[in-house]
């Protein structure tokens, strides 16, 4: 990225309204995040009679496919932008696909059978997954391009996770709530589907708005550059990165175009090669060549994983815990208003810290508090009781900081690998970053299926009433307790090796710059 375009970026302010805009995205995100993850493992053990191995290796298996297609997303949603100017087409596309598919994830009935039912949710819910994908991935990918600005981003991703707490906690709560709607649990799943696949399809259409869109064959305002160059990318005369005339080493066309950078007057990659194979090969490498060249980014990835690990068992396990342990299969309500409700007022108070002592230190404090908070509902074991709803609300004040603060570092870690490689790879990051993300939350409920059938969990279908064995409900606590305790952690450890500060994003070193 050209030196000169770096301070004119950082010193823009962003508007209310961009703000606004790009916080109703997270409408979309609170509503997938939360009711698949909270009530999709209960709906095929409970609902459907499913096994609590089989359900969890259903949803860890739509969960892999999303690892699959993440980073080809990532590396088309890079595309789109050098061809257009903008990520906005793909986050349409998932925007409008979404709300069928989630509505045909929750619409099968327990007359089709456990296999036939089984299957039908695991296609249905591939579907729902890639749709997401297509929104998710570029949308996380414009904080890096809406602002430079260190304490900026921290801005934006606060307001962002205002907005996502609210969701959480209007799917937490309103999801059972529309499950309940009828005396009929097969009617009240598809009503409940159906009203969140559109409000998360909604959300998503709003937030779409806020993708820059700088016109047909450029890229960030300039005429046939790419960032700042007049025929080259990244500054560089005729390369990208130190290849000669060639882009990642390459010597083939860009997508099958001729020396242009899809109708711009100047050619990308600067020289008469231009951009080789964008097949399914290429994106993987590129990935993997951002995570080996960016350490940042890997220990930030690291412990985003871990801690979506954690916190993915907690929420796998919130309706078992409400059941099983509250002795109430309506207290899952509560359980999510008391770890959802306090981040409505942490957020801005996290967000406050990190202006202080820097997002690192600010992320380091609300880790341990969620590991503290999290270990102390082991207790549930020996003595259940409505004491949780507290140990809920303090790591529900911790979650906060773990939701605004890693996604405020990820454009640091971004920017900073521009300043070394060049330009137009934010896609990718995004895409690795999505396809962590979705891995720790899938592991989290494949953790939770598997030490429900370790300990002896009894699946029922709907209307059918049954005793767990003293085994399980003590599984049910430690999978909520103590073992995303011992997750958050481990992810100290990652976090520890996070670099970047403050100075190397706001005052890069001529270096970097």
């Amino acid at each position: 990225m050209s030196t000169e375009a770096r301070p004119e970026r950082a010193s823009v302010r962003l508007s209310p309204r961009t703000i606004a805009l790009y916080a109703v995205g997270s409408v979309g995100t609170g509503g997938y995040a939360t009711l698949p993850g909270l009530v999709l493992t209960y709906f095929l053990t409970d609902h459907l009679g499913v096994a609590a191995l089989a359900a969890g290796l259903i949803v860890t298996a739509a969960k892999i496919w999303d690892v699959v297609v993440d980073p080809l997303i990532g590396a088309a949603s890079d595309r789109q932008l050098a061809r257009t100017g903008s990520r906005r087409g793909l986050m349409v596309t998932g925007a409008l696909t979404l709300p069928v598919c989630f509505a045909l994830t929750f619409a099968v009935p327990p007359s089709w059978g456990v296999i036939g039912g089984a299957l039908c949710v695991l296609l249905a819910f591939l579907a729902t997954a890639t749709a997401f994908s297509l929104f998710q991935v570029p949308y996380v990918a414009l904080p890096a391009e809406l602002t430079g600005s260190y304490d900026e981003r921290t801005r934006l991703l606060g307001w962002r996770v205002v907005v996502l707490t609210a969701a959480i906690l209007l799917f937490g709560a309103g999801g059972p709530a529309l499950r309940r709607a009828g005396a009929d649990p097969v009617l009240g799943y598809l009503v409940m589907g159906v009203v969140a696949g559109v409000v998360i399809g909604v959300g998503m259409l709003i937030a779409a708005r806020t993708a820059p869109s700088t016109g047909s064959g450029t890229q960030a305002g300039e005429s046939g550059t790419q960032a700042g160059g007049s025929g080259t990318q990244a500054g560089g005369s005729g390369t990208q990165a130190g290849g000669s005339g060639t882009q990642a080493g390459g010597s083939g066309t860009q997508a099958g175009g001729s020396g242009t950078q899809a109708g711009g007057s100047g050619t990308q990659a600067g020289g008469s090669g231009t951009q080789v194979d964008s097949g399914w090969r290429h994106q993987y490498l590129s990935g993997f060549r951002a995570l080996r060249r960016s350490q940042p980014f890997r220990a930030l990835l690291g412990t985003f994983l871990l801690q979506a690990l954690a916190t993915g068992t907690m929420l796998a396990g919130a309706q078992y815990v409400a059941t099983w342990v509250l002795r109430s299969e309506d207290a899952v309500t509560l359980v999510f208003v008391a770890l959802v409700g306090p981040a409505l007022i942490a957020t801005p108070v996290w967000t406050a810290i990190a202006r202080r002592t820097g997002k690192e230190s600010a992320f380091r404090v609300a880790s341990v508090l969620f590991a503290a908070a999290a270990a102390t509902i082991t207790i549930a074991v020996w003595a259940p009781g409505a004491w949780i709803y507290a140990s809920v609300a303090a790591a529900g004040v911790a979650y906060a900081g773990l939701q605004s603060l890693p996604m405020a570092m990820l454009p640091d870690v971004i920017s900073h690998d521009e300043r070394r490689s060049g330009p137009g790879q934010a896609g990718t990051f995004t895409g690795i970053w999505t396809a962590g993300e979705t891995v720790g939350f899938a592991l989290g409920a494949t953790a939770v299926a598997m030490t429900l059938a370790a300990t002896g969990y009894i699946s029922t279908v709907s209307g059918t009433t049954v005793a767990q064995p003293a085994a399980a409900v003590t599984g049910i606590v430690l999978s909520f307790s103590i073992l995303p305790a011992l997750l958050m952690a481990a992810s100290l450890a990652t976090l520890g090796r996070y670099r970047l500060r403050r100075a190397d994003i706001d005052d890069p070193t001529p270096a970097d710059a």
